[in-house]
């Protein structure tokens, strides 16, 4: 079980770290033109702070359990990151867009998030 939950945090600490440092560093208008329609509905500041949210979660992914250190915040984080991508799927919908990378990355951590809990209890 363990070595299933390294992989799912594998894959999700890549994608968030992707995802989230994308929306940290760049301007909002850059991430509008590159297709991200739903920036419009936030502030500057809201798309970044989402932005290291995901990094910071992807981050908890990874090294709490790496390190040995506290791996309960492993299962914490991708708690976290699952009420992001919650919020992601409601924005998604409700502005008809497609919600369906947003969901597959809900189902994904809520994976993470069980498995996590499983291993560390």
């Amino acid at each position: 079980m363990g070595l299933a939950l390294w992989i799912i945090n594998g894959v999700l600490a890549a994608a968030f770290l992707m995802a989230g440092s994308m929306k940290a560093l760049r301007p909002k208008s850059a991430l509008a033109a590159a297709g991200m329609a739903w920036v419009e509905g936030f502030s500057a500041g809201s798309v970044k702070l989402i932005g290291i949210a995901e990094v910071l979660g992807a981050i908890g992914l990874i090294v709490p359990r790496l390190a040995d250190i506290a791996p309960v915040l492993t299962p914490i984080a991708a708690v976290g990151l699952l009420v992001l991508m919650i919020g992601a799927v409601a924005v998604h919908v409700k502005r008809q867009e497609p919600f369906a990378p947003a969901l597959a990355l809900a189902v994904l951590t809520a994976a993470s998030a069980a498995l996590g809990f499983i291993v560390v209890l």
